[in-house]
């Protein structure tokens, strides 16, 4: 949020506290808490100072006419007149005023406490909200990744002429290993056939990187994951004067440079 304080003083905070907004509004504000910690606080410290407000504006009265209250409370059948009622007495004004704020200090609480569960109710409901919503961006990238690589799959058919293809076999450490590269040399493309890799399981912290041999020297060329259900063809990076490929399995994300102990497959032009 670009203008964050100016947020936290405009009074909405203030007014969501007291009750004084739409729903909308009031999701928005939740909404806002959750994502920004300075606004839960402020929220918090809102209602903090409503219960400080109630506590100390309630109505002192003397040690005395304290025990005449609460003996009244105590006792119902005792003669006790409504607050509105005219009174000659002035100890009969504070011993009513007392009981009144003690009751709004009460019901002040009670406000306070169901508002902050009602807000920690709404953060739980938000970060419910927020899990289904990444599971369906989840979802939606693994569909829009199916439909790139359906398409790189078309796109090579109908170029199939320009592309050569390269087979990599099992080195020493996978001989079961196998996988098939095209390369365009025309157009530095390359493209993995995803249906034909034939490579060991890695775990979520290790991927399978390709790397083009070029004058000698290794080039990345990006990295994926063995899947046996994967279709389609896999752009990975563009690459020109490429000798030959090679596959090694590296920590997550990708190596700068190979690790050769871990080299499962490799294939010449």
């Amino acid at each position: 949020m670009k203008n964050l304080k100016s947020y936290m003083e405009s009074g909405i905070l203030e007014q969501y506290v007291l009750g004084d907004l739409s729903i909308e509004e009031r999701l928005e504000v939740e909404k806002n808490a959750l994502k920004y910690p300075e606004i839960k606080e402020e929220l918090v410290e809102i209602e903090s100072a409503l219960l400080s407000y109630a506590i100390s504006n309630a109505i002192e009265p003397s040690e005395e006419l304290r025990n005449k209250v609460i003996n009244s409370l105590e006792n119902p059948a005792a003669d006790v007149r409504p607050i509105y009622a005219a009174s000659s007495k002035p100890g009969q004004f504070y011993k009513y005023a007392f009981a009144a704020s003690l009751a709004l200090l009460f019901i002040s609480i009670a406000l306070l406490v169901n508002l902050n569960n009602k807000l920690n109710d709404s953060y739980t409901q938000i970060a419910v909200l927020q899990t289904g919503n990444q599971r369906f961006s989840n979802q939606v990238n693994y569909i829009d990744e199916e439909l790139r690589d359906t398409r790189n799959a078309l796109h090579f058919y109908k170029n199939q002429a320009a592309y050569k293809l390269v087979t990599l076999k099992g080195s020493a450490k996978a001989p079961a290993a196998s996988m098939l590269v095209a390369f365009n040399p025309e157009e530095e493309e390359v493209m993995i056939d995803l249906s034909s890799v034939k490579m060991p399981s890695n775990d979520k912290d290790h991927q399978y990187q390709l790397w083009a041999m070029v004058d000698g020297k290794p080039v990345d060329l990006g990295v994926f994951d063995s899947d046996a259900d994967s279709t389609g063809m896999k752009k990975m990076k563009s690459v020109k004067n490429a000798q030959a490929f090679a596959v090694t399995l590296e920590i997550r994300g990708g190596s700068a440079n190979p690790n050769m102990d871990q080299m499962m497959a490799i294939g010449s032009i």
